[in-house]
């Protein structure tokens, strides 16, 4: 089950000699929950501007262009934590950062710059994942030797960067059509020639996967459009589970066996031989008994 909530943007334009002229427009940003969200001023603040960003009409970020007045959620919208430390001010653009952005957060964010009459507001859209799902994207398990993918799950255009990790080590990345694997000594040693990267979907290929291969792998991706930069950082639990008996167990019963049954067909050929020997001097005396018998037969 999944729920989708949205915000817009609409862009007016102030010009001089006391008349406003207004430009509307939309743009539809979509985002799910725990991505961080830069909402983009796409100006180069002057000293004097005062820009204050609202949710709803309730300001929750305001900066001056000598710093003097800068707050944001609890000091700017009299006690309200709603976006209590998850709200970030660009000083030199005065761009606004949502992040670990919930459901919570829907509506319409405006950006007034000096006055009401010069403001941009944001529309975006919130994906809510169900438990379900939040946990088959979350978690990975493989047998050792089999190949594990992990997905970004979001769609990716070529100039979106891409870092994978594992637990805090930088392991494979892509940087608009460069890719980049294992530069680390440490990684290289670890994932020597088994990691696989797709330029084109950001996803990650660990093959003939080990034991050792388990562990928190994170994917951090950036999207940047004209109007904003979402950041999705996706955390996956790798599992991988010991087929049994390590190669080298299999190997070492494989040459056991082998042993046992080349000294038991030794053992059965030399009693068999033995065996043979035996038997044939007692088989020699009867036929020596037998054949004046048969003489004597034949003389009568």
């Amino acid at each position: 089950m999944t729920a989708i909530f949205f915000f817009s943007v609409v862009v007016f334009g102030c010009l001089g000699h006391g008349f406003l002229q207004v430009n509307e427009y939309i743009v539809s940003v979509s985002v799910s929950e725990g991505d961080s969200v830069t909402l983009l001023t796409g100006i180069k603040k002057n000293q004097e501007d005062r820009n204050r960003w609202y949710c709803n009409d309730t300001r929750i970020a305001q900066i001056n262009g000598d710093r003097s007045k800068t707050c944001t959620d609890v000091q700017c919208n009299e006690g309200t934590e709603r976006f209590r430390d998850r709200l970030k001010l660009d000083h030199q653009t005065g761009s606004l950062t949502i992040r670990n952005i919930t459901i919570t957060d829907s509506g319409l964010y405006t950006l007034t710059i000096n006055s009401r009459s010069n403001k941009k507001t944001f529309k975006i859209s919130v994906h809510v994942v169900s438990a379900a799902e939040r946990d088959t994207m979350k978690r990975k398990s493989v047998k050792e030797g089999e190949s594990v993918t992990l997905d970004p799950g979001v769609i990716k255009r070529p100039i979106d960067p891409v870092r994978w990790y594992v637990n805090i080590t930088l392991i494979a990345e892509i940087t608009e059509d460069q890719s980049k694997i294992c530069e680390d000594v440490q990684c290289e040693e670890r994932f020597r020639d088994r990691l696989k990267l797709d330029n084109q979907t950001g996803s990650l290929t660990i093959t003939d996967t080990r034991t050792t291969d388990s562990g928190e792998y994170t994917l951090k991706i950036s999207r940047s459009r004209n109007h904003y930069t979402v950041t999705s950082i996706k955390s996956i639990t790798v599992s991988v589970t010991g087929s049994g008996l390590s190669s080298a167990a299999v190997a070492g019963i494989v040459v056991v066996v082998g042993v046992v049954v080349a000294a038991a067909a030794v053992i059965y050929f030399c009693r068999r031989k033995t065996r043979n020997a035996e038997e044939s001097p007692h088989d020699h005396r009867e036929s020596q008994q037998v054949m004046p018998i048969m003489q004597q037969h034949e003389d009568d």
